[in-house]
Parts: structure tokens; sequence; C-alpha cells
């Protein structure tokens, strides 16, 4: 199992409000140059708040939901630092409840 870390936030705020966009923009730059993997994703609707275990953090979040997730602790506490109104947590997948870390509700279109 992985540790996976999150920001999460109403996908207006944080797809919207918020220059999220440029950031993850410069942080991909950074990392090719570094020839680093990618260790981050933007999941909309995230389906891990579906979990029993996150019934309290989806209360706390308004809906629809959007995560940033990521398997680097600290770039996930850079984030909670820079975007200020974000919850911040962590889960670990595979699981029962959580099979897939990046599974999201939203429908594709």
């Amino acid at each position: 199992m992985q540790t996976y870390y999150y920001v999460l936030a109403s996908q207006r705020f944080l797809l919207e409000e918020e220059p999220i966009e440029e950031v993850l923009r410069e942080r991909t730059r950074h990392y090719r140059e570094q020839e680093k993997e990618i260790d981050f994703w933007v999941v909309k609707q995230p389906a891990f708040l579906e979990a029993p275990e996150m019934k309290q953090v989806k209360a706390k979040c308004p809906q629809p939901a959007a995560a940033i997730i990521s398997t680097n602790p600290q770039f996930i506490t850079w984030l909670k630092l820079r975007l200020e109104y974000v919850i911040t947590g962590d889960f670990q997948a595979p699981s029962q409840t959580i099979p897939d870390a990046l599974a999201s509700l939203a429908a594709v279109c």
C-alpha cells in the first residue's frame, strides 16, 4: 500500500478562484528539468471521499470537490500554506474501501 496526501477544496475554489494551473504547470516543468517522475494529480470529485473513514472530511468540504493528490507530503504542505483555505490529509491505497487512489466520480465527456 502507498500513502497518498491531498489538499481538498470545492472545485470552484481550487480550479477557478486560485491560480493553481500556473503552479502545477511550473512544478511539472521543474520535474521535467530534473528528470523526476510526476507525483501529483488533480482529481475532480475524488472517489476516495466515498470511503467510510472519509465521511467527516467529505462533510467539511463544499461539493463538488476537487483534490490535488500526491505521494510527496512536502508538496501538499507547501500547497496548504499557499492556498490556505483547503483541507489536507492522507490515506492509504489500494485498500478495501479505496481501491484506486486517483479514481473520480466525475462523468467523462
